[in-house]
């Protein structure tokens, strides 16, 4: 009789591999966040006028926002979680840690965070030669 562990190779064994229904999700919440992250710094951040009327005292949610992501990636968040997320990625491959660290690798390059964002695109890349969660 033959060894059962070697008739069906285990799940661990192929390499990570989203299902094409989460693949939709993905590539929807990556798009989405690289539209917000283009639309802030293309119309909130970098427009003289915006930032004009911002430091002169108006107040608006436009300017408030525009506020916090210049202290986010002044800090840089974005690509600290990216570089974090893409990181969980590489040691666990799970499809909630790929779209979070997709969404904020994109956010971070474009948002000023170019090298954080960069780094973590090559792990989510770099993960997907990792094997699985094993099931049973």
């Amino acid at each position: 009789m033959t060894d059962p562990r070697l008739a069906h190779p285990r799940r661990a064994d192929r390499s990570f591999r989203p299902s094409p229904s989460a693949m939709n999700w993905l590539i929807t919440a990556t798009f989405v966040a690289t539209g917000w992250a283009m639309y802030m710094r293309y119309m909130v951040i970098e427009p003289s006028t915006v930032g004009l009327a911002c430091e002169a005292g108006l107040k608006t949610f436009q300017c408030q926002a525009r506020a916090v992501v210049i202290g986010l990636f002044g800090w840089s968040v974005f690509g600290a979680i990216a570089l974090a997320a893409a990181a969980l990625q590489f040691w666990r491959p799970h499809v909630v840690t790929l779209g979070v660290a997709l969404a904020f690798a994109s956010i971070g390059l474009v948002l000023y965070n170019n090298v954080a964002g960069a780094v973590a695109m090559m792990l989510v890349i770099l993960s997907f030669a990792r094997p699985g969660p094993a099931t049973a």
